[in-house]
């Protein structure tokens, strides 16, 4: 066999070497996307869990509530609608919404049922009977446990949205990216009072005000 020949032939055998490793490459770094992916649904569906524990806990407090036949029945109304409202937001469960828009309607009307959660807790302040239920202070403290579950989780989505969106902008896998149509995907954002969790108090402190 000639020299050229065998150039050829290696020349040849390194390309196809070449791409095999390349594909291989590609492979991996698309299962690592779809991987990174599946982690932001996954927490996404834990957040959602969440949300809906606390959803799933209001007909009992509007119950226990209501038992007391002086509350005031506004508070309980806007505490029934607010939930109505986190209801009628249309959102996908099985994955993380893909736009900013959409996780802020739903981000607005969960922040308006925490925000009527906070008016009844503190509303019962000025209810000494209903304070001293059992059923009312073991539903306060499995509300506020949901609240601490709910930031947390929101912590984690936001986590792993950040690994996820950081590698589908990082060399090689943005060029699989665009192909595949892996896009961005958005934050749940700094809460501006009305659904941050630690301002929904469950110790009724005497420097506590009412919402307005």
């Amino acid at each position: 066999m000639s020299k050229v020949w065998i150039i050829l032939l290696g020349v040849i055998g390194f390309l196809i070497v070449g791409v095999l490793l390349l594909g291989l490459s590609a492979v991996g770094t698309y299962n690592g996307l779809v991987g990174r992916q599946q982690g932001v649904n996954a927490a996404w569906a834990q957040v959602l869990n969440q949300y809906q524990r606390r959803s799933d806990l209001v007909p009992n407090l509007v119950k226990t509530v209501e038992g007391s036949a002086s509350f005031e029945k506004s508070t309980l109304e806007t505490v029934v609608n607010a939930r109505a409202s986190v209801g009628r937001v249309t959102i996908d469960a099985s994955k993380a919404p893909d736009d900013a828009a959409t996780l802020q309607k739903f981000q607005v009307a969960q922040g308006q049922f925490s925000s009527a959660l906070q008016r009844l807790l503190v509303v019962s302040e000025n209810y000494p009977d209903l304070k001293a239920s059992a059923g009312f202070r073991d539903l306060q403290a499995q509300l506020e446990g949901t609240e601490n579950r709910i930031a947390v989780e929101r912590g984690r989505f936001n986590e792993a949205v950040m690994t996820y969106n950081t590698s589908i902008r990082t060399f090689p896998a943005v060029l699989l990216a665009g192909a595949f149509h892996f896009i961005e995907k958005p934050y749940f954002q700094s809460d501006a009072g009305t659904e941050k969790s630690p301002a929904v108090k469950f110790d009724f402190g005497g420097s506590t005000t009412p919402a307005k």
